[in-house]
């Protein structure tokens, strides 16, 4: 595994916990469907967009815009 993969991975596990940090009645399978099935997850797959560098709370915030609003911007 790349060390990006690896970077990939530890991010949506962070996006996950953060999200149950926001909404406790979260279970870890329902927050890691969430992050799983949006579109930030998309964009961080997306090498070019570098997502996987920045802090997970830099990228949370886009994704919880994303919940809020239905759309990343």
């Amino acid at each position: 595994m790349s060390i990006q993969e690896q970077m990939k991975l530890d991010m949506t596990k962070n996006l996950a916990v953060l999200l149950m940090e926001d909404y406790p009645d979260l279970t870890m399978e329902q927050a890691l469907s969430s992050v799983l099935n949006s579109d930030t997850y998309q964009r961080l797959q997306n090498n070019a967009a570098h997502l996987f560098y920045q802090s997970p709370r830099y990228v949370y915030a886009y994704f919880k815009h994303e919940m809020e609003t239905g759309k990343m911007e």
